[in-house]
């Protein structure tokens, strides 16, 4: 890439952003789209605009995310949340307090650097001769200003500890303040049980399950519910809500004929075959009141033979006390551990019930079998993604694609590609990846919706870091040096070593693109505003259905937080090397910062609240992209063949020792809750038979269910506890 055409992407980019940002300035001032912009503050019972539309300006939005607090995140989208934006604010101090050093010293040391530089050494193929005099490929073999360079990657490793370490504290104390609040949360008072033991002789499951943990906790023991099978009551219940939504359309678009045409108005109509298409014709209303009152009784009998008969060897145990919760579920009960395993309870809106019944052997299959796929697809993309690498730089399309020859060399089409073609080509392949991720991970049998998607975000990380940035890097460079390797194959460590930053280049546009590009997207909404309207003017008939036309989403942990890993990967593999990158990774961060921020307050819904379980996943996976950057240096050291390289060793030793003191003192807090935590008082005694019907599943609550037809999931035992 030359000069112009890294101008034209990112002068391009930054006008793209200008554009969607004067959009959404003018789109969310209008109350008819307040459903896109600020469906959160809707959701919580806010006005949409505090003061009125007409006392915004165009940088209202900026001002109320930048000045508010971290308390008013944690209210309006909890403590996942701010502990994201923790994880966006710590690595923004990494690149600042990087950036502080390494350019007002590193780019000196660099561009006045006058000794001879080899073919090889270079950030971007000899074509942009003015970014390779700020790097160190300007640098000659043996040096001495590399000192420069060394100390400079100490540097920012000590940044990166002590951000790390000041945030892991800090997030410890926003788990542990919502963890003892006095607000009564259901998760608290139960537990998961898996790999129950066959039956004994003469006991049903729930009385098995009732005596083995009465006999444990007698004082604290409230119930327990036997997890059944729920696969064809889930699909009844599906059926007749299907039907209800139906109805209940058809009921709006009678009541609109009333006041559009004839008084009387006219009763909606279809065909019951084949997707309405065919079949009989007959009134819509009275078909979909005659299927309800067919299905209803069919749905009632399941719900018995479901809760009698397809229990499975796992149970939701409920105890009176939170302390004695999360003793439990930290606490060994079998000699065995594949029997009576305990785990703590998630929200009763995570769980994925078809996943309880798994045996504990079955899981470890499972997730050992998953992760040989990953380990293929990762393998097998790597593929492709290093053909795309090589493929989309225009020497390489010229010499695989001859007959398009004469357009590429015409000036403004080769600037326009050679600012987006490769960029975009790899950000549209890498979206095809995430749903297949969460689907794997949920094969694992994994129980909650928070664990599949920090397993889906661990996946994906690694992904990105070993297909985008280590296959794009040496995937360029084996394409482009293949034929001199043929020739010398002794010199193929020196050539793909001396290559290593060759792609420099093409990681600053890959990050402009995103932020400018992406965060335009994000923030005006243009995708979802579109599709709301469409839906609401030709599909919507219902106030339900006008409802799940704007309805939000979350953040979507699963694949944010690895894009932005991956950006954290590319910054600091490059902030030595080419420190120019630092300021491109500070916007990132920063703009990310602030316009996640105002999407946090206004528009995403958290979907579940595992009150700041992610950030050890985050905090490891930094620290990897660390030990990534030092191993990246200590190899370029050695292509420059800089005596001192071994002096980085250390460095890479210490953040190891750094991620196991970590571990040992934070982490345990992270998978099971302290128990001065859980012993803080309640502000109130919490209704127990409020908690235990929270994790009802749909599919089995019913107006009529009584605890009669709850018999097999209510035992004697338990029966007897709820009445001391």
């Amino acid at each position: 890439m030359d000069l112009s055409s890294f101008v034209t992407s990112l002068t391009t980019s930054f006008l793209i952003f200008l554009v969607l940002m004067l959009l959404f300035t003018w789109l969310s001032g209008r109350p008819g789209n307040k459903f896109i912009y600020f469906p959160n503050r809707i959701l919580k019972g806010f006005d949409p605009v505090e003061g009125g539309y007409a006392s915004r300006n165009p940088f209202s939005w900026a001002y109320e995310a930048f000045s508010s607090t971290e308390q008013d995140i944690i209210a309006l989208s909890g403590v996942d949340t701010a502990v994201y934006f923790v994880f966006l604010s710590t690595v923004l101090g990494i690149l600042v307090f990087s950036g502080v050093l390494l350019l007002p010293v590193l780019l000196p040391v660099a561009a006045t650097d006058k000794s001879v530089k080899t073919a090889n050494s270079t950030t971007s193929n000899n074509t942009f001769n003015d970014l390779d005099k700020l790097s160190m490929g300007n640098i000659g073999e043996k040096s001495n200003r590399l000192w420069a360079f060394l100390i400079g990657t100490y540097w920012v490793s000590f940044v990166t500890y002590y951000m790390l370490w000041k945030a892991y504290k800090h997030v410890s104390e926003l788990r542990a303040n919502a963890l003892e609040s006095p607000e009564v949360k259901p998760e608290q008072f139960a537990v998961l049980v898996r790999d129950i033991p066959d039956l004994p002789e003469g006991q049903t499951r729930k009385e098995q399950i009732d005596s083995y943990f009465k006999s444990i906790y007698p004082e604290t023991f409230y119930r327990s519910m036997v997890v059944t099978n729920n696969k064809v009551v889930n699909k009844i219940y599906e059926e007749l809500e299907g039907y209800k939504k139906k109805l209940a359309r058809a009921e709006a678009i009678y009541a609109d004929s009333k006041s559009t045409g004839k008084p009387e108005g006219t009763r909606p109509t279809n065909k019951t075959g084949f997707l309405g298409l065919v079949g009989e014709k007959v009134d819509s209303i009275d078909y979909y009141n005659e299927k309800i009152n067919e299905i209803i009784p069919r749905w009632e009998a399941e719900q018995k033979v479901t809760l009698r008969e397809k229990q499975q060897g796992a149970a939701i145990v409920f105890f009176t006390s939170r302390v004695t919760a999360a003793s439990a579920a930290q606490s060994l009960h079998a000699q065995m551990m594949d029997t009576w395993t305990v785990i703590d309870s998630p929200e009763p809106r995570q769980l994925i019930w078809s996943n309880f019944s798994l045996k504990f052997f079955d899981h470890q299959i499972r997730q050992n079998v998953v992760y040989v796929i990953v380990a293929l697809t990762i393998f097998f993309y790597m593929i492709p993604i290093g053909f795309i690498s090589a493929f989309t730089t225009l020497e390489n399309l010229k010499k695989l694609l001859p007959f398009l020859k004469s357009i590429i060399n015409q000036p403004e089409v080769r600037t326009i590609l050679e600012a987006y073609l490769p960029q975009i080509a790899l950000i549209v392949f890498l979206a095809m990846l995430p749903k297949f991720l969460l689907f794997l991970s949920k094969s694992e049998g994994i129980p909650s919706k928070s664990l599949i998607e920090r397993a889906a975000s661990g996946k994906y990380f690694y992904f990105s870091v070993l297909n985008v940035f280590i296959g794009v890097t040496v995937g360029g460079t084996l394409f482009t040096t293949f034929k001199t390797i043929q020739k010398s194959p002794d010199s193929a460590i020196t050539i793909l070593a001396n290559g290593l930053p060759a792609n420099a280049t093409f990681f600053l546009t890959y990050v402009a693109l995103k932020f400018f590009v992406g965060y335009g997207l994000e923030l005006s909404r243009i995708v979802p505003l579109i599709i709301f309207h469409l839906k609401k003017k030709y599909l919507c008939k219902t106030e339900a259905e006008v409802k799940e036309a704007w309805k939000p989403g979350d953040l979507g942990y699963a694949t944010k937080v690895p894009s932005d890993m991956l950006i954290v990967t590319i910054v600091l593999c490059y902030s030595v090397i080419a420190p120019l990158i630092i300021p491109f990774g500070v916007v990132y961060f920063g703009l990310g910062w602030l316009i996640h921020r105002n999407q946090a307050l206004k528009v995403y819904v958290p979907s579940y609240e595992s009150y700041g379980r992610m950030w050890p996943h985050m905090q490891a996976r930094i620290l990897a992209s660390l030990v990534l950057y030092q191993l990246t240096m200590f190899g370029y050291f050695g292509a420059k063949k800089f005596p001192y390289a071994v002096i980085l060793i250390p460095g890479i030793v210490f953040s190891l020792v750094f991620a196991y003191v970590c571990k040992q003192k934070f982490y345990r807090f992270f998978h099971d809750t302290a128990l001065e935590v859980a012993a803080e008082e309640l502000k109130e005694t919490p209704n127990m038979e409020r908690i235990f019907r929270a994790y009802i599943p749909p599919s089995l609550r019913n107006e009529k269910i009584d605890d009669d037809q709850f018999e097999d999931a209510l035992s004697q035992v338990s029966r007897s506890s709820s009445n001391v």
